[in-house]
């Protein structure tokens, strides 16, 4: 897959994006939203590989009013206190509403290379909960939300993604790790609660023996068993709400 660069005008400023087209015509648009590290060579090969199941995917750089920064090594970035500092700016610094707002502009971004349609979405790590609070924020738009190894989907911040469960209209995944100290059990529970209580048709789903960012190949954790999993649950949900 080609990847196309852009510049997405939001509120904010202009965000660098990456746009992955498959061969033929896109069967609807995707955006992935990036972990921690940023967009990188890695991320761009899973935006590929969604691409080849036929979707458009817009991989946006989120962090892109701190530019310039990294590039980041996922398997070293938090074992150094300077590139720990950064990246703990880097994501308390760009807060939820922020991706809110800019998700706007990522979907207008999509209907103007003629995606129209329902979108998916799709995030790992920090990106889990700003997927799940997008698809709470434009249920008219966004037909289906993943989140794998995502952080913080039913804190105790007035931020958290649980407390808008009744605004989603989309189907949800949820991936969890089976040991992940930024989504522990007592989150799970509630943001199930929460949704079976809004009744958004919803499935959680434990990944029981793998860590924190498993999903991504960079990651000192990837499981590739784990990972290939988490490829059919993600493709599965897009064939089935996508088309």
């Amino acid at each position: 897959m080609a990847k196309q660069e852009i510049e997405i005008e939001t509120r904010d400023g202009k965000a660098k994006a990456g746009l992955f087209r498959p061969a033929a015509a896109a069967r609807a648009g995707v955006i992935l939203y990036m972990d921690i590290f940023g967009p990188r060579p890695t991320l761009d090969q899973m935006a590929e590989r969604l691409a080849g199941h036929g979707y458009a995917v817009l991989l946006p750089d989120l962090f892109y009013r701190s530019v310039p920064y990294g590039p980041f090594d996922p398997k070293t970035a938090f074992g150094e206190d300077k590139t720990r500092a950064q990246l703990t700016a880097l994501s308390g610094g760009t807060t939820q509403e922020m991706t809110i707002r800019d998700s706007a502009a990522f979907l207008d971004a999509l209907t103007a290379e003629g995606l129209d349609g329902p979108v998916g979405v799709v995030g790992y790590c920090m990106g889990g909960a700003r997927a799940l609070n997008a698809a709470a924020a434009y249920p008219d738009r966004i037909a289906a939300a993943a989140s794998f190894h995502g952080g913080n989907l039913a804190s105790d911040a007035p931020d958290s993604p649980h407390r808008k469960a009744a605004s989603i209209k989309a189907r949800i995944y949820v991936g969890v790790a089976g040991v992940d100290r930024s989504f522990p059990p007592e989150q799970s529970a509630r943001l199930a609660e929460a949704l079976r209580v809004a009744e958004v048709d919803h499935t959680i789903e434990n990944y029981v023996g793998v860590g924190h960012g498993w999903c991504v190949k960079d990651h000192s954790v990837y499981d590739e068993a784990g990972a290939e999993r988490h490829w059919k649950r993600l493709i599965t949900l897009f064939a089935e709400t996508l088309g």
